[in-house]
């Protein structure tokens, strides 16, 4: 009978961390979609608004690969006001050979925070200013937190500011990011104070609005937008989006979701222009940022393909580690 392993969020900590193997993972899995065939359906999501919450199912089949993830990802918003986290979830593990579960990831999450952390860290190596120093961060969860620390592995970042609406909640998660990482964070009262000097700037909310407007962008700058995953939610002024020299994970999802969404309803892209998706820049089938000048800007929305990859990491690592349970069904 066929063994499956089952894995607590805890084993999956002690296995993958948010370091270079795992960039190194996603940016492999992005240049998959530019050059193999890939079979990734679109975004399942159940919206489920009387409690502000979300459940999203992803996944993706890589050929070369013995494994493929589906991921169930619950995002409840209004959790922290009764103590729980924004977000959680799974993944299951099938065989690509045969279909037969090999693995129950019970990451509550982590692994799309760390897989999600990785592809921003992807899109700054790509597109950001190789001489980028400074950092801004637009919101304070968790995501804020894995952003920075993963954009400090690819670029020499110095200094960052952050952002959020909830003022003492940015001074807290300044002053967490300060110790753990080692740079001075500065929590800022407004986005245009905080992104003012920055040459990176991520956006990481669940806004329905625009929180980062085309007056606050400056030549040479590079945005990483990776709040708005679902139709609703909208965090770049859709004004900046046709400004900027734009890149997404995944333009068929960033159509119809994502920022471009947005500015293809307010008229200022035609739909059916042609973008570069981060996949192709790293594949050198399309062009990164031309000049030290321009303005960058990636809109990622989360792909199937990254669960993929992140849970065969995660199940290797394990397996090499003898990390899990294992049991016969």
């Amino acid at each position: 009978m066929p063994e499956i392993r089952i894995l607590s969020e805890a084993e999956l900590r002690s296995q993958v961390a948010l370091d270079l193997t795992t960039i190194e993972c996603i940016e492999n899995a992005l240049c998959a979609l530019a050059t193999k065939a890939v079979v990734m359906p679109p975004i399942m999501r159940l919206d489920i608004v009387e409690h502000n919450g979300e459940i999203d199912v992803k996944t993706a089949y890589v050929p070369g690969l013995d494994h493929l993830a589906i991921k169930i990802s619950p995002g409840f918003f209004d959790n922290p006001a009764l103590g729980l986290p924004s977000t959680s979830g799974l993944m299951v593990l099938f065989s690509t050979r045969t279909g037969m579960v090999e693995a129950l990831l019970l990451d509550n999450g982590y692994l799309t925070d760390v897989r999600t952390a990785a592809a921003g860290a992807v899109a700054a190596r790509y597109l950001a200013r190789a001489d980028s120093r400074q950092a801004a961060i637009l919101g304070a969860g968790a995501q804020a937190g894995l952003q920075l620390e993963a954009l400090a592995l690819v670029r020499n970042i110095e200094a960052a500011t952050l952002w959020a609406r909830d003022p003492e909640r940015a001074r807290a998660r300044a002053a967490e990011l300060t110790s753990r990482l080692a740079i001075p964070v500065t929590a800022c009262a407004t986005v245009a104070a905080a992104t003012a000097e920055a040459d990176v700037i991520v956006t990481t909310t669940p806004a329905h609005e625009p929180l980062l407007l085309d007056e606050h962008i400056r030549a040479g700058q590079h945005i990483t937008a990776m709040g708005s995953d679902a139709e609703h939610k909208n965090e770049i002024d859709p004004r900046l989006v046709a400004r900027a020299q734009y890149f997404c994970d995944r333009l068929a999802q960033t159509r119809a979701l994502g920022e471009m969404h947005h500015a293809i309803e307010a008229g200022l892209v035609e739909r059916d222009d042609s973008f570069a998706e981060l996949g192709q820049v790293i594949a050198q089938q399309a062009p990164g940022r031309a000049q030290s000048d321009d303005i960058t800007l990636c809109d990622l929305t989360g792909t199937g393909i990254q669960d993929t990859a992140i849970a065969t990491l995660a199940f290797e690592l394990c397996q090499r580690n003898q990390a899990g349970t294992r049991f016969t069904s």
